[in-house]
């Protein structure tokens, strides 16, 4: 779990990605392009490295995008295997609660150590770097300490039973997550922006973002598996639209700013574990490597593929019209969950 959290926290600092982009004379739109290049990185890998040779900052992201596309399927694939089918919805959660930890506290402490210690940003990511080192060892001793009982290699062709997963109730949730991604991602990659010229401050976002998410994950994470799913996730992906409308009122005042990290984090939050778990759980034991790696690539897509778009939304059309797009996209979310029925 404390692997995780260091692991997380290299994700969470290309929140500073923007922020980085504008100190230097750069928009929203160079961080999308950026971040853009770390889902060239999830999907594809390194030999995509020379076609950017000489762009050091997507160069980064590349490799952010593999080393976290990597961990993202690897770290739940392998806590999965050590675990059984009515154990695997609580740990989950725990786990994305230390994840959650990582993604937003690192932009936090980071933010603090700039201000603090009068750091250059540019410095900040070697504490980072340091923090992936530090994660590697940690993963390494649990790998060690915690061997599979054994080992399927006909889970391992993935790409292959992509029509299998397309075909079963997992669809369902591979979908939402995607869409999730784009919304989670344009809500805390861009947060600098949202908050310029406003009484709000990014770090309180993510610090109340985070805390949000952690609790309640850690308090539900033995209950969330026994409520009742549609009901469920209807509840909490209407708590992550009214947090995102509620960012239309940050101009306003700081509170609605503090509002939106609260319903968005107690939506975003709790629907990630419970969908993941929907995924896996309700593919066939010979599936679910599949299933959660096609989680994962459909979580990648949204995630670093929508500020790609988003960027050039937030600089072309502004901030309302940008909020009002990660509102249909959660509202799509919605839908999505919706149709039909989730087999228990």
């Amino acid at each position: 779990m404390l692997g995780t959290t260091f692991t997380a926290g290299g994700y969470g600092a290309t929140f500073l990605v923007s922020d980085w982009y504008r100190a230097q004379g750069g928009s929203d739109i160079d961080a999308g392009t950026t971040l853009g290049a770390a889902l060239i990185g999830t999907l594809i890998g390194v030999p995509l490295v020379g076609w950017f040779a000489g762009r050091l900052p997507r160069i980064a992201a590349l490799l952010i995008g593999l080393g976290w596309g990597m961990f993202y399927v690897g770290g739940p694939m392998a806590l999965s295997e050590r675990i059984t089918d009515a154990e695997r919805g609580p740990w989950f959660t725990r786990f994305s609660a230390f994840q959650m930890t990582g993604i937003c506290g690192s932009p936090i402490l980071l933010t603090a150590v700039m201000a603090q210690a009068s750091m250059a940003i540019q410095t900040t990511f070697f504490l980072v770097g340091g923090m992936g080192i530090l994660a590697a060892l940690l993963l390494g001793t649990f790998s060690a300490r915690e061997p599979r009982g054994h080992r399927e290699a006909s889970l391992r062709p993935w790409v292959r039973k992509l029509a299998t997963v397309a075909a079963s109730s997992a669809i369902r949730p591979i979908a939402m997550v995607g869409l999730g991604g784009c919304v989670f991602s344009g809500t805390m990659s861009f947060q600098g922006s949202l908050v310029e010229g406003t009484g709000a401050r990014a770090s309180t976002f993510f610090a109340a973002h985070a805390t949000t998410v952690v609790v309640l994950r850690l308090l539900l994470a033995g209950r969330l598996p026994t409520m009742p799913p549609i009901p469920l996730v209807t509840v909490l992906l209407s708590c992550l639209i009214t947090g995102i409308v509620c960012l239309l009122g940050t101009s306003f005042h700081p509170a609605f700013h503090i509002a939106a990290a609260v319903l968005t984090g107690a939506g975003y939050g709790l629907v990630y574990p419970v969908i993941q778990t929907w995924a896996i759980n309700h593919s066939s034991p010979e599936n679910r490597h599949a299933a959660l790696t096609w989680f994962v690539v459909a979580y990648f897509v949204g995630t670093f593929g929508f500020p790609v778009i988003g960027g050039w939304i937030l600089v072309g059309a502004g901030k309302e019209w940008f909020i009002l797009t990660l509102a249909a996209i959660a509202s799509l979310e919605l839908a999505a969950a919706r149709v039909g029925s989730m087999k228990r």
